[in-house]
């Protein structure tokens, strides 16, 4: 019962980049919440909890890892057998990856079908006024703006379901698979980030529909200098490409988990105002306020 009032987080993954620097922000930002740092490898895991204890050693009691990979059905559920029947407070899917040339498979797999995964395993230990977090991209946005009108109303449809988004899922890997033309089949590129992204977005709506009882978000990071953006840098720094550091990617992950959002089923730019999921909103722009 130590940790009975505690807000409970699990955070996937949170071994390095932004992840890491979520869990440092929701540790500083809230001291009644105790955080579980999921890492698909539990070394990683374990080295990056000691990164931040060494800072930070009375974080000790507030910080557990958990080895979890949100492609991996048998790895959710292990994950979820190791933390209990303990409640939750807050889920931030994290994990992601894509800007590598990963396959398209395994791209949806982890940034689409992961959180789901985790989701689906964990939404049960949610408390009434809980949070879902799903870290997305602007590329999302992006990839909905060069998608034809029919493809577009799908994917920011309000009555949006996961039958729906999987079928397009399945769609798109058969096209790729086949080397056929996304374009032809109103999808713009095809490129396999955008796409995983703009669907996690049409899946938070969905959530956030069918559980009314929590507060369920996704959001965009910003352009931040990690791993995953590595190839973009092209041999050149970070801060030369413009980018910020992981611990400014944390704002509105942080304020969709901890603050007052004023909805859910929304998606929110990097400087943690609504933004819309079919174009792209500068930071600094004005909030969207159109339908969800």
């Amino acid at each position: 019962m130590r940790f009975a009032m505690e807000k409970r987080v699990l955070i996937t993954g949170a071994n390095k980049g932004i992840g890491r620097a979520t869990v440092s922000a929701v540790l500083a930002a809230d001291r009644g919440t105790f955080v579980y740092l999921g890492s698909r490898d539990s070394d990683r895991g374990n080295a990056a909890r000691e990164t931040i204890l060494r800072d930070h050693p009375e974080l000790a009691d507030r910080l557990s890892v958990v080895a979890l990979d949100v492609s991996d059905d048998a790895s959710v559920q292990a994950a979820r057998a190791a933390i209990g029947d303990v409640p939750l407070y807050g889920i931030v899917n994290n994990a992601g990856i894509g800007l590598g040339g990963e396959p398209m498979r395994r791209v949806l797999e982890v940034n689409t079908r992961g959180p789901r995964r985790v989701v689906e395993a964990f939404l049960p230990q949610l408390t009434a006024g809980g949070r879902i977090v799903n870290v997305s991209s602007a590329s999302g946005p992006l990839f909905v703006s060069r998608c034809s009108v029919e493809r577009r109303a799908l994917l920011t449809d309000p009555d949006v379901t996961w039958e729906a988004i999987e079928t397009l899922l399945q769609e798109c890997l058969a096209i790729a698979e086949a080397g056929g033309s996304f374009a032809a089949a109103g999808l713009g590129d095809g490129g396999a980030y955008g796409l995983s992204k703009a669907c996690l977005n049409a899946y938070t709506i969905a959530l956030a529909r069918q559980h009314p009882s929590l507060i369920i978000n996704a959001c965009t990071p910003g352009f931040i200098e990690t791993d995953l953006t590595k190839p973009y840098r092209e041999g050149k720094s970070g801060a030369e490409m413009g980018m910020k550091p992981p611990a400014e990617g944390t704002r509105a992950s942080l304020h969709l988990l901890l603050g007052d959002p004023g909805g859910s089923g929304w998606y929110f730019g990097s400087d943690a105002q609504r933004s819309p999921l079919d174009r792209y909103r500068s930071p600094g722009d004005p909030p969207y306020a159109g339908p969800s």
